[in-house]
């Protein structure tokens, strides 16, 4: 059977889902959705996409449609994701589930009202670099004393990754945040306990902090302290660094070294070394297997508990 996969969001992220798409056997992208006529019509044509809609609407009217992924704008994500569930699609949705908790639990009511299959895009779960460390948590080999992560943009103006003009506003904390609260919790095994926040100014015309520092603890006594940043004017990205009982690892991206920085072979782990085709291989499996996938909108839900407690702390 070929899932037939309708795409909301043709710009930076949503070409990296097409290009993992491309690659998986059995789906095929039936419609794109786009804020822009024009460019949505010129990405479907790159990729052979037959139906082009600038509403989220034309293509859950679509009865082909199996399936959606959602690489929307945050603020969107949460409504759409309950528009798909109630039009009878499965849905993934980008990273954050929602830019609040009250929206989070109405995802997960959502998904058991339907009973379609919903997951959300946190995928450090599936790169290579981090299914290799689980491995070894997993099996006894290592276990997780202290986490420190960095996650570094230059992002002063609403530009995406191609240096397009964004129609709104990133978040440190709902989004960014979000893959490595979830993270900590998923390799520790552990929820998380206690966490405090401090941020920067804000931005005068952006209106969000520029600059923030987290910290955690799980249940099972280990720490992670996690630094953001949209001003970094240099390395860019979110580097992961495990300090752990039998060794040190850091993660970048899909890559993973040794505290001494020798690289570590993780070609082995999984069938490719690309982190979002891992996970939409992992949304049409559960699809096909009529299982609850990894990241499940329900799995992920405690990490957006944490994200309330912290942001509550900010602004008090």
């Amino acid at each position: 059977m070929t899932i037939q996969v309708a795409l909301a969001g043709a710009g930076a992220f949503g070409i990296k889902h097409l290009d993992a798409i491309a690659r998986i056997a059995d789906v095929k992208v039936v419609s794109l959705v786009g804020r822009e006529r024009g460019k949505t019509e010129e990405v479907a044509s790159k990729y052979g996409i037959p139906h082009v809609a600038t509403d989220l609407a034309g293509s859950l009217a679509l009865k082909e449609v199996d399936a959606v992924i959602l690489c929307t704008p945050t603020q969107m994500h949460a409504e759409q994701a309950i528009a798909c569930l109630q039009a009878g699609k499965h849905v993934q949705v980008e990273i954050p589930l929602a830019d609040s908790l009250r929206d989070a639990y109405r995802v997960v009511e959502a998904q058991k009202t339907s009973g379609r299959v919903a997951m959300c895009g946190h995928t450090r779960r599936f790169n290579p670099s981090h299914q290799w460390v689980r491995r070894r948590i997993t099996a006894g080999e290592f276990a997780i004393q202290q986490m420190d992560v960095q996650t570094y943009f230059f992002r002063r103006t609403n530009m995406n990754a191609l240096g397009q003009p964004r129609s709104w506003t990133d978040h440190l904390l709902w989004h960014h945040a979000a893959h490595t609260v979830d993270l900590f919790a998923y390799q520790c095994g552990s929820p998380v306990v206690r966490g405090h926040a401090v941020q920067g100014p804000i931005h005068p015309e952006l209106g969000i902090a520029m600059d923030m520092s987290i910290q955690l603890k799980a249940a099972s006594g280990a720490i992670c302290t996690l630094s953001l940043s949209f001003n970094n004017d240099g390395p860019l990205g979110t580097f992961f660094r495990y300090i752990g009982t039998t060794g040190t690892y850091i993660a970048r991206y899909d890559d993973l070294f040794t505290g001494k920085d020798e690289k570590i072979d993780v070609s082995g782990v999984d069938v490719s070394l690309n982190g979002i085709e891992l996970q939409d291989r992992e949304f049409f499996a559960a699809i096909r297997e009529r299982r609850e996938p990894n990241a499940s909108v329900a799995q992920v839900l405690p990490c957006y508990e944490v994200l309330h407690d912290l942001e509550r702390q900010l602004a008090a």
